[in-house]
């Protein structure tokens, strides 16, 4: 035992050892070291002990005895707290702390110790700590500021210096004071015991200071004034604090009611007696609301006077928009409000109010997704509050009073509905479950959509049916669905968007029959298009059915309005199309008795039609078209809303979706355009090139069949026509996205060009144009409090000091732009001097660019005036055609007069006076040419030069030799440049000539001390001596576009900053789950199989940025791994270098960080120049507005940053690394916080459940986190999808009023941070009927250099989130959210439900259902691109295909969903239009494009087996068929991806030109990019029609890594077996029969053209994986490959062995999605098509001859059966039979004999050929696998028969063989090293194009690089 005790000690002190070590070596905010780090969450949370420990270790070094007193106290307060240490870690704590003390005994060498001296010792080190910190001073000092309220920027740098230190030394003294107090308890009253009573008596009235620092807020300290936060005194704050203020007319508070922190109760305190919400619920919403009216408070004007009150405005704004979804839900429910009327309540009511409604919202936890029941709630409560507000005594609310007396809001009144919640989470089954079998949120919510809610009463009855908690058995009572059942169908489809399905149908229907009459239009013909009428009331009578049939499972709970709407329609439904079809019946009866008058049914039939379709218009028009729709809304007759309710269902939401006229005239006239061109097409191209063969096929006498027929031969051939027909319908139905996409890309190509996009796309752009961005920035992007707007009309001299003003204003954003380049290792330190622009505040009149537009231009233009033969005017004429040439020849003529002018006195300055004077005025006077001798200009230069490197080297001891310089410049300019008159009138100069001859000209000079001067100096000389260009600064072409994009910007229209106090609010908000936070050192070495570590890949793939980097960090370009590992700064600095270029929490972090900056210098530059006039003081300098902590507060006031991190608190548990380097980067951005999930584990009782608190942590002084708000939740959050549950939790703690949401794959850019005042402004402007709810961002895809898979994902990816959303935002008003940089109105979104929907599986894209509930909800989402951030995406194929899994299967369970439906029946008919093709519908076309092949396929197979087609083709002349080209046309176009390209080449053109976009588009050609997008186009198809027939669609996490690795060929298969392998090769099988039996006019040629599609999507869907598979051609790997894959498919699977390792396990989770009966019977139906090709060879065999009965193929499956008997024998198990093996052995062999014995004979006496056999193995492969798939589908039944074996057995024969059929061509290309080379070439491309070492990265040959 002692040894353990021995053991340990030595691991403790080693452990504290190695923690000194690494904390002296890290540059940021020291980690809490050695046991302070280690106090479990238990004892931290409820004592100091953190405190206490971390004070010992300060102390350590000056008093080793105090810090072992502090110890001590530890222990002790750790032992009362938890004297069994039962809680998580503590007593592995304790024993530490143990050890640590006995550590510190051992030094004190054996000397005693008299613990009865312990107070003493520490109560004199306390005095003497405080005498030498100046404790009392600091605090009376600080005192006075805080009084008096006014911090003048010098005492704010002061507390700036001060503050960190201050609160380390408060922070001890607190530790100090504590133990003190506790020790005292025990001492002597009259001795030291008295003095520290005293002391602490004192501390108590003055402990502002003490408490202030540490009490823990999270931006604005309420609890407890802080000195060293100045946002206390803004004066919007102040008056937003006294608002919320109590005040003598509220309710007394009882006597007992303790106020938290030190500050004055408030609202918020009656709130949380009277209905006992938590305290830190309270907390955190008191400074949400103060935020809140101190924002809106300085939007609206900053009050001025010395005690600062918030306007009534303010007030009445904050209310309306906080309660706006409150009043809405009111008046829709016809209920009076909690309220009179808005004059009947004073403003202390309305933030009582707003007040109460934050603090139900913010303790609601999973009720936040029910916004209409948090306006139940709060409807009740607002109630109660009012009666309270009214009595003079506050009392709990008798709603919230538990038991014991106390109010609990979450225990009484959420906790009841979190209950029922989780129970029917519970009953999804993990998303397993029928949608139809739980109530998911939706269906909460909606329950409040009735009037019936208000049975639930108040307080809530617990026996209610919307409280009856569902048990998991499936035959219990439960409450049924609300309204709507999402039923897993494609019916949805239609019910949906039955309107367009119509309205296809009948245009189908009516230009069929024109074609089929030739085109003329008559009686007769138009008799025949009203058919029209009868297609249309059934097809509407059919939408009424689905509605009927749907609603089942929410019949019982749905409104009594809503069944009886659903019966009324479908009797309506019913009666109508019987009557309109029998009236039709009887006209065509009339046209078919010729007699003369027998037009009565006609009529009849005419007036009915005519009837109902003036009133389908009518109300058409009055629901759908804007400008009726007031009138609609105003007509209140009840027999009118009757109808008006029959014709359009009445919901809460989606009531008045309309825009306005203008907008509606807009997407119509797009839409009519994108109609006449699909009908057209579909009339001349599909439709009318059919009518002839068709007729002919239907009158043709009886044709021969050669297989035996049931259904053509007696009905007209009618599979004929319909195998003729049916791919041009195929393509008929989806055709209009084709045509819509084309449309799409012009309107979106004009948009963008009129928004002036891709105006600077290049470098020399930038170079060009640079002298017009200071003035577009002034106007754009720097606020009025900034800019002295110049006057109009002014003289050339005003212009330029206006130039030169705007350029001062610029000059410090572009350079702090330039320095962020810089810090991001973009560009190297020399560029960044070229490219910084000089402050512009001097003296000098003209602007100073930056150098890399001048550089050179001086010795270029000295080259000009040394070949110049004419005139001044012609010289300088010639020098202007390059405008910075003038300007340089400029800036260094007067530089140099400036500089000479400070640096000499006396004579020399008269001389340099007379040499400028005559100068000048041989300039005016046009004779310069004469006046100096050019030719003289390098010698001159030459001595000027020396003279500025001189002085530039800034040493005063340079003097002599600088005047020495000045004396050599003399010399030069008076007697070689200088003309002879010249040189004579200063030679005789007698001044001059007494000083020279005296020796005192240029004797000595003033060395320049004078900032500008110097700077001047510093200027001048690099003007002189940088010569070579800087047209290729910078060289970084992410650099680059960086820059051309930000330039451009400032040209395009945006709205005007406002200044920062004034401006919009928001917060930024990131969910993160586990992903990389920052690469670790080993990470970042460990190498791949190839010996690739990410390190070397990222050198190899960055080199300019790598040299950046080791210039940055002072160390030289050749500087290895191995050293920069030595320093612990650089090893540090080197896993952030690594880590912002992948796509990791830290890169996010930055990025969004740049937001503060960007507002800190914004409002640094505005507060610094209020109220100053004269702006060339160098008062726009930026370089301390770090500092600032005025900038810094009014930056927290603006900006807030939280990022989810759901299982923060685990991790910190588990001490996993995430956890470490999330709290680095809490240390690293102040302003960053940090929300987790807390199960709180620490409790003893079995039987209790895990509580689980929502926290919110920043880091503190000493770098720990510091937890700033715990709000308990009711239970575990996580009942749906995670990432909306991980927003929901975390987001009570945002801020502001706006919200923009990020990925944790996103980054963002300093410039592009300093538009976002702009874009804020956007909430305001106009932008259609109503104020913009999100508001769209574009993106950047920084992902696409990597490989060209990546690039043509980020192509794809930038067309979508630039030109398509574009269109979509304007003008088709349907765009909706999409991902995440989007920004949301807040406080719109998170009063109606939150910023995503979260129920389990049916909302996996959780994001689109923002825009889906803000549209419905009355938003307007708009698009705007003049600011962007950048966006991560997939680059390996699979992670692409896994992304585009995920994504197809979301739009799957989109189509069941109530939000597709509502807004497809709601929408007016041309918006709903757009809506369709831009969501569901796209992958509705996708899947039709597919199954056209499939259609086409399997109709010539049909014409190839029966034997019509010779028939057919003979006498109809079928094979040149137009139609059929035209289908086949497009369809092959839209599946090798030309129409997602035309958008991306639209995209191209705009942005980086013509030729460049025809050079993209063809270098994306020939690397195969069509071939990618037909294997795109499969997975789209699979997962999408999957997740609509059995489910399952899940997110997949397609891992944020660099993919340059080499993919096994059995993870391909495993991957893409069933989505595309399978399917493939059943095509190919198609195609193969139809070249065997198909008869063919035209050879080989019409077949290949017929074909070659099909082919296509074969070879693409087959080989893709592998030919996108970096290093897929090489042999080594194809060897092992081969292994690995013959090991995966033989390896026996077990319990618990994954697919990835066993075939049998694979293919079992393969059919976990087959769950339910409907899925089951649909996979029979669709499993059934592959028993045709048995049934068609049979007959085709020479065997068979022309026998056409059924015995024959009865017969081929007595044969199937033999064979599959024979296989048994040959396969079955020796393992089972030991007994008789031999048996066994000698039957094999006898079997096999006979067997090859019977097929010879066969042969040789039958007519079976060899060809038959052939045929027979076509035909039984189908079948087999069609077998293999009803067995699967019908597992229970053959587990039962005892056959499941076998069938497994097979399936793995069937897996062997197409692996087979795979691997070979792949094998055989591996011989030929050129196809390898080939393919790096081609997956590569944009690497090796940049110069790039890519081929050592592919090749693995790191260690020969390194040798």
């Amino acid at each position: 035992m002692v040894r353990a005790r021995e053991n340990w000690e030595k691991l403790v002190r080693a452990t504290l050892k190695r923690e000194q070590q690494r904390n002296a070596g890290h540059g940021h905010a020291r980690v809490p070291s050695g046991i302070a780090g280690a106090v479990p969450p238990s004892l931290a949370q409820t004592t100091n002990i953190d405190l206490i420990l971390q004070a010992a270790d300060e102390i350590q070094s000056e008093d080793a005895n105090v810090a072992r007193i502090l110890c001590e106290q530890a222990y002790s307060m750790a032992q009362n707290l938890d004297p069994n240490s039962d809680g998580r870690g503590v007593l592995q704590f304790k024993t530490g702390l143990m050890s640590v003390i006995k550590q510190k005994l051992v030094k004190k060498d054996g000397v005693p110790i008299d613990r009865n001296r312990d107070i003493e010792i520490l109560w004199k080190f306390y005095l003497h700590y405080k005498q030498r910190h100046r404790v009392d001073d600091i605090q009376r000092e600080e005192q006075r500021l805080q009084e008096s309220g006014t911090f003048s920027s010098t005492t704010l740098g002061e507390l700036k210096l001060r503050s960190s230190e201050m609160r380390k030394i408060i922070a001890t003294v607190r530790a100090l004071v504590e133990v003190l107090e506790a020790l005292s308890k025990d001492a002597d009253r009259s001795g030291v015991g008295g003095l520290i009573m005293e002391e602490l008596r004192k501390i108590k009235k003055s402990s502002v200071t003490l408490s202030g620092e540490l009490t823990p807020y999270n931006i604005i300290p309420l609890e407890a004034p802080s000195l060293t936060n100045p946002i206390r005194i803004f004066p919007e704050v102040k008056a937003a604090i006294s608002a919320i203020r109590y005040t003598d007319q509220f309710p007394r508070l009882p006597a007992g009611f303790k106020v938290s922190g030190q500050r004055d109760a408030d609202m918020f305190d009656l709130l949380e007696f009277v209905f006992g919400f938590q305290k830190d619920n309270v907390r955190n919403q008191r400074e949400h609301v103060v935020l809140m009216i101190a924002n809106k408070q300085s939007q609206l004007g900053i009050p001025t006077e010395t005690d600062p009150k918030v306007d009534e405005k303010t007030i009445n704004e904050v209310f309306l928009t906080v309660l706006d979804n409150y009043i809405r839900w009111c008046r829709y429910l016809r209920i009076r409000l909690a309220w009179n009327s808005l004059e009947a309540i004073n403003r202390d009511r309305k933030l009582f109010l707003v007040s109460l409604y934050f603090l139900i919202w913010g303790e609601a936890a999973n009720v936040r997704f029910l916004p209409e029941c948090i306006c139940y709630i709060f409807h009740h409560m607002a109630k109660e509050l009012d009666a309270i507000l009214d009595h003079g005594e506050a009392a709990p609310a008798l709603s919230c009073v538990t038991e014991d007396g106390s109010a609990k809001f979450l225990e009484k009144i959420i906790c009841p509905i979190y209950v029922v919640l989780a129970g029917e989470a519970d009953r999804n089954n993990n998303g397993k479950a029928a949608h139809s079998a739980w109530r998911n949120y939706d269906d909460f919510n909606e329950y409040f959509w009735s009037p019936a809610c208000f049975e639930l009463s108040w307080p809530m009855r617990t026996e209610s049916p919307f409280l009856l908690k569902p048990s998991t058995s499936k035959r219990s009572k439960r409450t049924a669905k609300s309204s709507f059942v999402e039923h897993r169908t494609f019916l949805h489809l239609y019910r949906s968007f039955h309107r367009l399905w119509i309205f296809l149908a009948l245009m189908f229907q009516a230009l069929t029959i024109v074609a089929f009459n030739h085109g003329h239009i008559n009686l007769d013909t138009f008799k025949k298009i009203l058919s029209i009428g009868p297609s249309f009331a059934i097809m509407n009578f059919v939408k009424s059915c689905l509605d009927v049939l749907l609603t089942f499972g929410a019949y019982t709970t749905a409104r009594g309005m809503a069944v009886s709407r659903l019966v009324i329609k479908f009797f309506w439904g019913g009666l109508t199309s019987v009557f309109v079809t029998y009236v039709y019946l009887k006209v065509l009866q009339e046209r078919n008795s010729h007699n003369s008058d027998n037009s009565f049914y006609f009529r009849i039939y005419l007036l009915v039609l005519g009837v109902y379709a003036a009133l389908r218009l009518f109300f058409a028009l009055l629901l759908k078209f804007p400008a009726c729709h007031a009138l609609s809304e105003m007509s209140d007759q009840s027999f009118f809303q009757f109808f008006k309710w029959i014709y359009q269902e009445r919901y809460y939401v989606g009531r008045g979706l309309y825009e306005k006229m203008s907008d509606y005239c807009r997407y119509v006239a797009f839409w009519l355009v994108v109609l006449g061109c699909k009908f057209t097409f579909a009339y001349f191209l599909q439709i009318k090139p059919l009518v002839e063969p068709t007729k002919i096929i239907v009158d043709l006498p009886s044709l021969t069949y050669s297989w035996h027929d049931f259904i053509s031969k007696n009905n007209n051939n009618v599979l004929t026509v319909v195998s003729l027909w049916a791919p041009v319908v195929a393509i008929y139905l989806m055709d209009i996205l084709i045509f819509y996409t084309v449309m799409s890309a012009i309107v979106g190509g004009v948009i963008g060009a009129r928004a002036r996009l891709g105006e600077i796309r290049s470098i020399e752009m930038v170079h060009k144009r640079f002298e017009s961005f200071p003035g577009a920035f002034v106007q754009k992007l720097v606020s009025p409090n900034v800019k002295r707007i110049p006057l109009i009309g002014q003289s050339a001299q005003d212009s330029q000091d206006t130039n030169k003003a705007h350029a001062a204003m610029f000059a410090p954003f572009w350079n702090e732009i330039i320095k962020s380049l810089r810090e991001e290792d973009f560009i190297s330190n020399r560029e960044m001097d070229l490219l910084s622009i000089p402050s512009n505040a001097g003296s000098l009149r003209l602007v100073q660019w930056p150098l890399f537009l001048l550089s050179s231009k001086i010795l270029l233009a000295i080259d000009l005036a040394l070949d110049c033969k004419d005139t001044q005017t012609d010289l300088w004429n010639r020098i202007c055609r390059d405008e910075y040439m003038a300007y340089a020849v400029k800036e260094c003529y007067y530089s140099v007069e400036k500089i000479l002018y400070s640096l000499v006195d006396n004579e020399g300055r008269l001389w340099v006076e007379r040499i400028f004077r005559e100068i000048n005025n041989s300039i005016v006077e046009g004779s310069l040419v004469i006046t100096l001798s050019l030719k003289k200009l390098p010698v001159v230069l030459s001595r000027l030069t020396a003279l500025t490197g001189l002085l530039a080297r800034n040493d005063p001891e340079l003097a002599k030799g600088a005047a020495k310089a000045v004396h050599d410049l003399y010399e030069v300019v008076t007697h070689e440049l200088v003309s002879s008159d010249l040189r004579e009138n200063l030679d005789t100069w007698n001044i001059l000539a007494r000083a020279r001859d005296e020796g005192r000209l240029f004797s000595r000079i003033v060395w320049p001390n004078d900032p500008e001067i110097k700077e001047l100096v510093k200027r001048l000389h690099l003007l002189l001596t940088v010569k070579d260009s800087a047209a290729n600064v910078p060289k970084n072409l992410e650099a680059r576009r960086r820059l051309e994009f930000f330039t451009n910007s400032l040209f395009m229209s945006m709205p005007s900053a406002k200044p920062v106090s004034e401006m919009l609010p928001f917060s930024v908000f990131t969910p993160y789950y586990s992903e990389t936070v920052l690469y670790s050192t080993s990470e970042l070495q460990k190498e791949n199989e190839d010996g690739i570590s990410i390190l070397f890949y990222l050198q190899k793939i960055f080199p300019d940025e790598w040299e950046n980097f080791l210039e940055r960090i002072g160390r030289g370009a050749s500087t290895g791994e191995a050293e920069l590992q030595e320093s612990s700064s650089d090893s540090l600095e080197l896993r952030f270098w690594a880590s912002y270029r992948g796509q990791t929490l830290a890169r996010t972090v930055r990025g969004m960080m740049y937001y503060r900056r960007a507002l800190m210098l914004q409002s640094f530059l505005e507060s610094r120049s209020l109220g100053v006039d004269n702006y060339s003081q160098n008062n726009l300098s930026s370089l301390d507005f770090e500092s600032s902590r005025e900038s810094r507060a009014q930056a927290d006031l603006k900006f807030t940053y939280v990022v989810s991190c759901q299982i923060y608190g685990q991790q910190k548990q588990r001490k996993l690394p995430e956890a470490a380097d999330i709290a680095l980067l809490l240390q690293r951005n102040e302003a960053l916080r940090v929300a987790f999930i807390h199960a709180d584990e620490s409790t003893t009782d079995a039987n209790a459940s895990k509580v689980f608190y929502s926290k919110l942590v920043k880091a503190d002084i000493n770098g720990k986190d510091q937890e700033i708000y715990s709000i308990k939740l009711p239970g575990d959050p996580k009942l749906g999808e995670g990432k909306p549950e991980n927003q929901n939790h975390a987001i009570i703690f945002t801020r502001g009023e706006a919200v923009q949401t990020i990925d944790m794959n996103q980054d963002n850019y300093l410039e592009e941070a300093m538009k976002m005042r702009n874009l804020l402004e956007e909430f305001h402007a106009n932008h259609g009927l109503r104020a913009p709810s999100i508001l769209g961002v574009r993106e950047h895809v920084f992902t696409g250099s990597v490989s060209s898979l990546a690039w043509f994902m980020s192509n794809q990816e930038t067309s979508f989130v630039t030109l398509a959303q574009r269109v979509l935002a304007n003008p088709l008003k349907v765009r909706m959210h999409y991902g995440h940089p989007d920004v949301f109105d807040r406080i719109f979104h998170i009063t109606r439900g939150g910023i995503s929907k979260a129920s389990r599986v049916i909302n996996i894209s959780e994001d689109i259902y923002a825009g889906f509930n803000s549209t419905l909800r009355l938003g307007n989402v708009t698009h705007h691109e003049y600011i962007q951030v950048g966006k991560g995406r997939d680059v390996g194929l699979n992670q692409i295909a896994l992304f585009e899994g995920k994504v197809a299967g979301g739009n799957g369970e989109q189509v069941l969903s109530r939000d597709i439906y509502r807004l497809g029946q709601l929408f007016d008919f041309f918006r709903m239009l757009s809506f369709f093709f831009t969501t569901v519908g796209y992958y509705v076309c996708t899947m039709m494009t597919v199954l056209t092949v499939y259609v086409f396929l399997y109709g010539r197979a049909y014409l190839a087996f029966s034997g019509l087609d010779e028939a057919v083709s003979e006498k109809a002349k079928l094979q040149g068929n137009t139609a059929l080209d035209a289908a086949l046309n497009a369809q092959f176009l839209v599946q090798i991806g030309v129409f997602t390209a035309v958008p991306m080449i639209m995209g191209f053109i705009l942005e980086l030109g013509l030729l460049q976009a025809i050079f993209s588009f063809i270098t994306m050609q020939l690397q195969l990019c069509s071939v990618f997008f037909t294997f795109s186009l499969g997975t789209r198809t699979h997962y999408f029609g999957r997740t609509i027939l059995h489910g399952g669609a899940k997110y997949r996490a397609t891992g944020r890594g660099f993919v340059v690795r080499h993919i096994k060929f059995a993870e391909n298969y495993r991957l893409y077996s069933r989505s595309h392998f399978v399917k493939a090769l059943e095509v190919a099988l198609l195609l193969i029969v139809y070249i065997a039996y198909a008869y063919a006019e035209g050879g080989a040629v019409t077949y290949i053209l017929i074909t070659l599609s099909s082919w296509f999507l074969v070879i693409s869907w087959l080989f893709a994986p592998y030919i996108f598979n970096p290093s897929g051609f090489e042999w080594q790997k194809t060897v092992e490959d081969f292994d690995d894959w013959t090991s995966w498919l033989l390896y026996k699977g077990g319990v618990g062995v994954k697919g990835e390792n066993s075939w049998e396990s694979w293919w079992d989770e393969e059919q976990v999605h087959i769950q339910t009966l409907r899925g089951r019977i649909l996979e029979t139906i669709l499993s059934s098509r592959f028993f045709l090709f048995q049934y068609g060879i049979v007959y085709k065999l020479h065997l068979t001859g022309k026998d056409t009965s059924l015995a024959i193929y009865g017969f081929s499956w007595a044969v199937l059966v033999g064979i599959v008997l024979i296989f048994k024998i040959f396969t079955y198990s020796p393992k089972k039979s030991a007994d008789f093996q031999l048996v066994l052995r000698f039957s094999q062999g006898v079997v096999s004999i006979g067997l090859v014995a019977a097929v010879c004979l066969v042969v040789a006496f039958t007519s079976l050929t060899i060809a038959d056999l052939f045929a027979s193995i076509l035909a039984y492969i189908p079948t087999g696998w069609g077998i293999l798939s009803l067995a699967i589908a019908w597992k229970k039944i053959v587990w039962s028969l005892g056959l499941w074996d076998s069938v497994r057995e097979f399936a793995r024969m069937y897996d062997a063989g197409m692996g087979m059929i795979i691997f070979a061509p792949i094998a055989f290309l591996s011989w030929f090293p050129f196809i390898s080379t080939f393919q790096s070439r081609l997956l590569f491309n944009q690497a090796f194009s940049r110069g790039l070492e890519i081929s050592i990265i592919l090749a693995g040959n790191k260690a020969n690089v390194e040798a």
